[in-house]
């Protein structure tokens, strides 16, 4: 049985794609038209430039090869619900000059309009049997195009697949704003960016001088037994002062005592000293700390005599200074 519906090439149509496939170039598809074919189906006629009854010519949505046969073009126009009122029996398809390339016709189907209370969307396309599809130019005009809800719910379903993986990548990544500082690497991220990048961070918070200062007082204090001295980089130098009206009771002066500091420390402690006051009565007494942190020292004392042999009794108290200094 013979095909009722099908396209051809025009003679006009044939002479151009092979004259286009000899020269290198190609032809390119611009337009689509439809037609009513006069009020009967037509018989599509490789000698025709023109349909029998055109109702409308509109620029070409898409124009792509057949993924199932590469020698197959593909061509589709898409008729918006606001145009209508006609019948549709032959389709023709137009280069850039305006000539007609290939003829088709189709099943007839009536395309209404919206004032006739009923609208939808018409894809109609046209399938070329070409020998080189190399031959045919696949664009399109981007500005005139009208998209099929079938072509866009693809796009939809493909764009949030790919939006899906770059978030995904994102969120595994281990600093994925490389761009931002991070609070939990206090600032190492300029520091790595050398001697430049901290001057020019400086400079920006308007403390380039300041931070080039040298160590200054900021604030001291303290009363009859313990002072403080608080620097302006925060560094802390405390004491604290034992005499003979107001000694350190070290009740077990080999496991010591433990002293709090007139201000603790909030980073480091980085230096310990303790003098003695020689011109006491402990002044055979050797003091020392066993251990300290940021708030405190266990201070101990151990005595000795004044001979070769050690005295196996300790002095109780400590009379002297301790200097604890830290950040």
């Amino acid at each position: 049985m013979a095909a009722k519906y099908y396209a051809i090439l025009t003679n006009l149509g044939a002479a151009k794609l092979a004259n286009a496939t000899a020269l290198g170039t190609t032809l390119k598809i611009t337009t689509m038209a439809v037609g009513d074919g006069g009020g009967t189906l037509p018989t599509p006629d490789a000698a025709r430039m023109a349909l029998v009854n055109e109702v409308r010519r509109a620029p070409v949505n898409s124009v792509f090869i057949d993924t199932a046969n590469a020698n197959q073009v593909i061509v589709e126009q898409v008729i918006p619900e606001s145009e209508g009122g006609f019948w549709i029996r032959e389709i023709g398809l137009f280069d850039e000059s305006g000539v007609m390339i290939a003829v088709a016709n189709c099943a007839e189907t009536y395309k209404p309009q919206l004032q006739e209370g009923s609208g939808r969307t018409q894809v109609v396309r046209m399938v070329l049997i070409v020998n080189s599809a190399a031959a045919v130019e696949l664009k399109v005009d981007p500005s005139v195009v009208l998209a099929t809800r079938a072509y866009v719910d693809a796009a939809v379903i493909e764009v949030k697949a790919y939006s899906d993986k770059l978030l995904t990548e994102h969120l595994a990544e281990e600093n994925p704003h490389s761009q931002y500082l991070q609070i939990a690497n206090c600032l190492d991220e300029i520091a790595k960016g050398g001697d430049a990048a901290i001057e020019k961070t400086l400079s920006n918070l308007r403390l380039g001088e300041m931070a080039r200062m040298k160590r200054y007082l900021v604030s001291n204090g303290g009363s009859d037994n313990s002072w403080y001295e608080i620097y302006s980089d925060g560094f802390i130098r405390q004491g604290l002062k034992y005499n003979a009206a107001n000694p350190l009771n070290i009740p077990t002066p080999s496991s010591g005592i433990s002293v709090n500091y007139p201000i603790a420390f909030s980073r480091v402690v980085r230096n310990v000293a303790l003098m003695i006051n020689a011109a006491t009565d402990n002044s055979l007494e050797f003091a020392g700390y066993t251990s300290e942190n940021l708030t405190t020292i266990r201070v101990l004392a151990q005595g000795i005599s004044n001979g070769s042999n050690v005295s196996s009794s300790y002095l109780s108290k400590f009379i002297g200074y301790i200097v604890i200094e830290g950040f």
